[in-house]
């Protein structure tokens, strides 16, 4: 698995330029931020990781909800990481991707992408995998280890970090050689396909990312899950669903139609978890170059003497949770707790654009919940999956407990 750890450092040092605030940069060089060269017509264009955060988007595609809503589609597009993704959407060759949910505050707020968040992709759907080998049991033996995260800017760099810190240790970020101290943990960015051929090599002692590379980690590479994100932040978004601000100014009933689309393709994955798998991997459609098995453990298996053991998902009794859940709402509280988490959150390159940044407003200002409350009310099945606050399904109170 050493192979796709060789060629890649050009473009890492690209993802480590972007994720410091370089992508404004970028598109100036090529024109401007303008969305110059956006089709005109209303074709929808997806943009997507190899990931099963994109599940909405691929089974939206998958089963035709967006013809069902008269709209066109092209196939959707792999992208293997998130820079350039982001870099796609901003420049207009995407009309509709998923994000890891600091992406758009970054892009919007230090980049000055007008990018709208209009709904969540999933919740969940996250771990943290580690070395078979490194005996590495807690939080607290990260010590002086090495440890990669997909983006910056990521839900998994924010969670790892307060896992981190729970611990008594401090998240660095070192060049590689630089000697690291028994009370430091150094970060990466890494490519969520490059992580476990990493592992597997014993070049980081473990990473943290998004579904299926998880599961990928635990079959291919000797890894072991030590704790799911969604065990310690109880539902918390991942992936949202990102369009242009000015799609969802200057075609609303477009707009609406997509986000009808998204919705309708949560409440199917929702139900139809183990079908989805198969549907989303290489053995369906293959919008995932990965085996259906893979897939299926990455969606379905949560139930697992060995995660029992590790304590990886020790809140699943009382937060009655699955590996990865599906639902659209985007809570303001999550938001806020987010942009909150951001100021604190170890990264690369200036962040002084979090300074100022006032959650309240990047809740109303960064998202645009009008589209995605109006399908809810269309299909209010969507209350039924474990990750909506039953009592209060459009409010809740954020939990953390690592």
């Amino acid at each position: 698995m050493d192979d796709g750890l060789k060629a890649p450092i050009s473009r890492r040092r690209s993802l480590d330029f972007l994720a410091a605030g370089g992508l404004a940069a970028v598109l100036a060089a090529k024109g401007g931020l303008a969305r110059a060269a956006t089709p005109e017509d209303e074709v929808v264009r997806i943009g997507h990781l190899p990931i099963t955060d994109a599940t909405a988007l691929l089974v939206a595609h998958a089963l035709g909800a967006f013809e069902e809503e008269g709209l066109r589609t092209e196939p959707p597009v792999l992208i293997r990481g998130w820079a350039p993704l982001a870099e796609g959407f901003a420049a207009g060759k995407f009309n509709l991707v998923h994000l890891l949910k600091p992406i758009p505050v970054w892009m919007r707020y230090n980049n000055k992408v007008p990018v709208k968040i209009v709904a969540w992709a999933h919740t969940n759907g996250s771990g943290l995998v580690v070395g078979g080998n490194t005996g590495i049991t807690s939080f607290a033996d990260l010590g002086g280890r090495q440890i990669a995260v997909p983006f910056w800017y990521s839900m998994h760099n924010i969670v790892l970090q307060i896992g981190i810190r729970s611990a008594g240790l401090t998240p660095v970020i070192k060049p590689t050689g630089e000697a690291v101290a028994k009370n430091e943990v150094n970060l990466q960015v890494l490519q969520p396909p490059e992580m476990p051929p990493a592992l597997a090599a014993g070049k980081i002692d473990g990473y943290i990312v998004a579904e299926p590379f998880n599961a990928l980690g635990e079959l291919k590479a000797g890894g072991k899950i030590l704790r799911f994100t969604g065990d310690i932040w109880k539902n918390h978004p991942c992936c949202v669903v990102a369009m242009h601000e000015q799609d969802t100014v200057e075609r609303p009933e477009w707009t609406q139609k997509v986000v009808n689309a998204v919705v309708k393709a949560e409440i199917y994955a929702s139900k139809n978890k183990r079908e989805v798998a198969r549907l989303i991997s290489q053995d369906g459609k293959g919008y995932i170059p990965l085996p259906a098995a893979v897939i299926e453990r990455a969606i379905t298996h949560y139930d697992d003497p060995d995660y029992d053991k590790l304590g990886a998902n020790r809140h699943k009794q009382a937060w009655g949770n699955d590996r990865i859940d599906f639902q659209p709402w985007p809570y303001p509280s999550a938001t806020k707790l987010i942009v909150e988490a951001m100021g604190k959150t170890v990264v690369s390159g200036d962040k002084t654009f979090l300074d100022k940044l006032d959650p309240d407003f990047v809740v109303n200002d960064l998202v645009d919940s009008s589209f995605v409350r109006r399908a809810l009310a269309k299909y209010p099945e969507w209350k039924n999956d474990p990750s909506v606050n039953a009592g209060d399904p459009f409010n809740r109170v954020e939990v953390i407990e690592v």
